[in-house]
C-alpha cells in the first residue's frame, strides 16, 4: 500500500510529461485543426465598469424627526357600551339589592397628525368611531379636547379640531413617491408612546385590498403596530407621504406589510370635510360585478369584464339608459381595468358633472350620457 501510494506521484506527472512530448511532437496536426468562431454575447456591463450614482442618503433621519414628531399626537377615544347581562347574574344581583349594569366604559388609543396651525388634526375614522370623548395629546405634553368636524369611513379618514394655536403642522408631500424610497412612520404603537420606524416604499398604489371603498394605499415594511393608526408616514425631508391605517398580520404584530393611506387623497378628504362636513362624490346608483386589482389586470382592456349587476330605480344610471349585464368598457374615453378603478373613477366626479360611458351590451357598443348624482353618506 505504501509503495503504491509512493508511486502515484510519479505516474501523473509521467502523464503529464507525456502530453507536453506529445504537443511537441506533432505541432503541425495540433495546429491544423480548425479554430472555433469567437461568440459574440450581448451581455451587460457590470456595475464596477460604469460611474456608480453617488450616495445620497442622510447619515442621520434625525432631521426629519425633530421637523415632524412634534405634529404627531396621540389619541385617546372613551365611549359608552352596551353589554348583556347573563339572566341568572341579574336574578342574583336584584336579590342582593344591586342593579346590574348595563353600560360599561370602553377606551381605545391611536395616533393623528396636525395639519395646520389653528389646530385641524387627521387621523382614521376607526380610531373615533363611536366615541363620546377624544382627547388628543400633544407632543409637548398638553391634553386637550377635541371636536370631530367630520369623518369619511369610505377612506377610513376623519378631522378634529383642537383648541390651540401657533401649532407644529406637517406639510403635505407634492412631489411623487416612488417604490424604494425610504420612508419613516411616526405614532404610538400600544401606548408605549411616540416611536419612529424606518422602511421603504415596497409599493404604491395598492387596492382591492377589501379595508375601504376607496383604496389608493402606500405599502411599506416600516413597522406599523396597533396604536399607530393615523399616524404619519413621513419622507426624509419630514413632509407628510401618508396616514398609517392598516397592516396585514397574522400575529397582531407588524410583519413588514403596512398601508398608508397617500397624501394627495388624505389632502382632498382633509379639505372636502372642513368645507362640508362630509366628502361630496360622484354616485352612478349601480352595483358593478367584475375582477377586482388583487385578481390582477386584465390583458386587454376589452377584457376588463366589468359588468352592471344592478341599476338602481330612478338612479342617474337608470336615467340614462344603463340597464343590468352591461359590460363597461371606458368612462370619459379611459379605457376601464377593473371594478376597484371604476370606483374611484366615478367617485372622482362631482354630483351634476355630465360623464359619457360606453358600454357594451351583446354584441353592440353605445355610448351614454350620465348626469352625475351625489354619493350617500356612509353610516
Amino acid at each position: 500500500m505504501m509503495r503504491a501510494a509512493t508511486a502515484l506521484p510519479w505516474i501523473l506527472l509521467a502523464g503529464v510529461v507525456g502530453y507536453v512530448g506529445v504537443e511537441k511532437q506533432w505541432p503541425d496536426a495540433l495546429s491544423s485543426s480548425p479554430t472555433p468562431a469567437p461568440i459574440t454575447l450581448n451581455l451587460p456591463q457590470p456595475s464596477e465598469n460604469a460611474n456608480p450614482p453617488a450616495l445620497s442618503g442622510p447619515i442621520s433621519y434625525a432631521p426629519a424627526v425633530a421637523k415632524a414628531a412634534p405634529a404627531v399626537v396621540n389619541i385617546y377615544t372613551t365611549q359608552t357600551v352596551k353589554q348583556n347581562i347573563d339572566p341568572f347574574l341579574e336574578q342574583w344581583l336584584r336579590f342582593h339589592g344591586q342593579a346590574a349594569p348595563r353600560e360599561r366604559s370602553a377606551s381605545s388609543l391611536g395616533s393623528g397628525v396636525i395639519v395646520s396651525s389653528d389646530g385641524y388634526v387627521l387621523t382614521n375614522a376607526h380610531v373615533v368611531a363611536g366615541a363620546d370623548e377624544i382627547l388628543v395629546a400633544t407632543h409637548d405634553g398638553r391634553e386637550v379636547q377635541a371636536k370631530l368636524i367630520g369623518t369619511d369611513p369610505d377612506t377610513d379618514l376623519a378631522v378634529l379640531k383642537i383648541a390651540l394655536s401657533d401649532l407644529p403642522a406637517l406639510p403635505f408631500r407634492q412631489n411623487p413617491s416612488a417604490v424604494g424610497d425610504v420612508v419613516l412612520a411616526i405614532g404610538n404603537p400600544f401606548g408605549v408612546g411616540q416611536t419612529v420606524t424606518q422602511g421603504i416604499i415596497s409599493a404604491l398604489g395598492r387596492s382591492g385590498l377589501g379595508i375601504n371603498t376607496y383604496e389608493d394605499f402606500i405599502q411599506t415594511d416600516a413597522a406599523i403596530n396597533p396604536g399607530n393608526s393615523g399616524g404619519a408616514l413621513i419622507d426624509v425631508q419630514g413632509n407628510l407621504m401618508g396616514i398609517n391605517t392598516a397592516i396585514y398580520s397574522r400575529s397582531g404584530g407588524s410583519m413588514g406589510i403596512g398601508f398608508a393611506i397617500a397624501a394627495p387623497i388624505a389632502q382632498q378628504v382633509l379639505q372636502e370635510i372642513i368645507a362640508h362636513g362630509h366628502v361630496v362624490r360622484g354616485w352612478l346608483g349601480i352595483e358593478i360585478a367584475g375582477q377586482s386589482h388583487r385578481d390582477g389586470p386584465p390583458s386587454r382592456a376589452k377584457d376588463s369584464q366589468v359588468t352592471v349587476a344592478a341599476v338602481m330605480k330612478g338612479g342617474p344610471a337608470d336615467r340614462a339608459g344603463l340597464k343590468p349585464g352591461d359590460e363597461i368598457i371606458n368612462i370619459e374615453g379611459k379605457d376601464v381595468i377593473n371594478a376597484d378603478e371604476v370606483i374611484r373613477q366615478i367617485g372622482g366626479y362631482k354630483p351634476n358633472a355630465k360623464v359619457a360611458i360606453a358600454v357594451r351590451r351583446g354584441k353592440a357598443e353605445r355610448t351614454l350620457t350620465v348626469t352625475m348624482g351625489e354619493r350617500p353618506k356612509a353610516n
